[in-house]
């Protein structure tokens, strides 16, 4: 059920703003699943620019952590590969299947499907410029007119990627719609390294479904992980072991949370991680009672202090 030195076929996807370290810290107590950074810019790593700087800098994390990149120049992947190999990733991924406008237009992301000898150049450049494994992460296709994950997964795997990750929808669908596993059981067919699955796995018991219909080596969990850090380590052992752990009680996940958001303190200083909290504290509350009232509540702190008493008193009525 493994590859490549990872030890469980379960993937964080990679998602701009929130997975970061301390994300990724309380994923891991919770439990088995490997790490992906938030992508940064090769561009920016190139300028020092301290944001992205921070990204790409995962030395101070006991386990491993794969980086991914996004950019469109071959040059400058090579350099900020040798980069971040010195800043503690664990492997490098490419990404060239971000739908985002602003990466679009730089003809980075999901646009690079559409060009497919400047990706192949760009992938060839990385693999030169590091021993670490790369990957590349793409898309089904720009558009239902241009699927072309096939000749893309091919491509990746003869310019010398170690595995590759496919989201099964095209640029255009960007996350609405559904997620076709029948192209990502076609390009499973196509290549003979490994392949991860992504798209619409919110369970254990579905991710088992999607692997045994698609064959894929591995699945990656993307939108569903939100306030609920336990899912990755939930479908790694039912993948695994063919059990799934108990859910966690409502004290479990007001312990978590806490915890999650003083690391959050902790990375960004009081008042931006304050701010960054807003978001997952209500993913973690979203289906409990009154939650809205709660999140509106949340949005007006502005102290550590304050946010702590706000989730214990919310949780203790919970509790009752």
């Amino acid at each position: 059920m493994t590859f490549g030195g990872f030890d469980s076929p379960v993937f964080l996807a990679p998602m701009a703003g929130v997975t970061d370290r301390p994300f990724r810290h309380i994923l891991t107590d919770c439990g088995k699943g490997n790490m992906i950074a938030e992508m940064a810019a090769v561009n920016a790593l190139q300028r020092k620019n301290p944001k992205s700087w921070q990204i790409a800098d995962v030395r101070a994390e006991s386990y491993p952590v794969v980086v991914q990149l996004v950019g469109n120049d071959a040059v400058l992947f090579a350099e900020a590969a040798k980069l971040v190999a010195d800043l503690g990733a664990s492997s490098l991924d490419i990404n060239m299947g971000c739908p985002v406008k602003k990466i679009v237009n730089n003809e980075a992301g999901s646009a690079l499907m559409k060009d497919m000898p400047r990706a192949a150049k760009i992938i060839e450049s990385v693999v030169k410029a590091t021993p670490l494994k790369v990957s590349v992460k793409f898309r089904k296709g720009w558009d239902n007119e241009h699927i072309n994950a096939v000749p893309f997964a091919k491509m990746c795997e003869e310019s010398g990627a170690s595995y590759i990750t496919v989201h099964g929808r095209t640029r255009a669908q960007g996350y609405s719609g559904e997620a076709d596993w029948n192209i990502i059981r076609a390009v499973k067919e196509s290549v003979r390294i490994p392949v991860i699955g992504n798209g619409d796995i919110d369970s254990p018991q579905k991710a088992g479904q999607r692997m045994n219909e698609s064959g894929v080596d591995g699945i990656m969990l993307g939108r569903s992980v939100l306030g609920n850090p336990w899912l990755l380590h939930q479908t790694h052992t039912y993948l695994c072991l063919g059990v799934i752990p108990a859910e966690p009680s409502i004290s479990e996940i007001r312990s978590v949370l806490l915890k999650h958001l003083r690391l959050l303190v902790e990375y960004y200083g009081e008042k931006n991680g304050i701010a960054v909290s807003r978001k997952h504290v209500g993913w973690y509350v979203r289906r409990f009672y009154e939650a809205k009232k709660f999140r509106e509540q949340y949005t007006k702190m502005s102290d550590l202090i304050s946010a702590e008493k706000l989730i214990n008193d919310y949780f203790t009525g919970l509790e009752k």
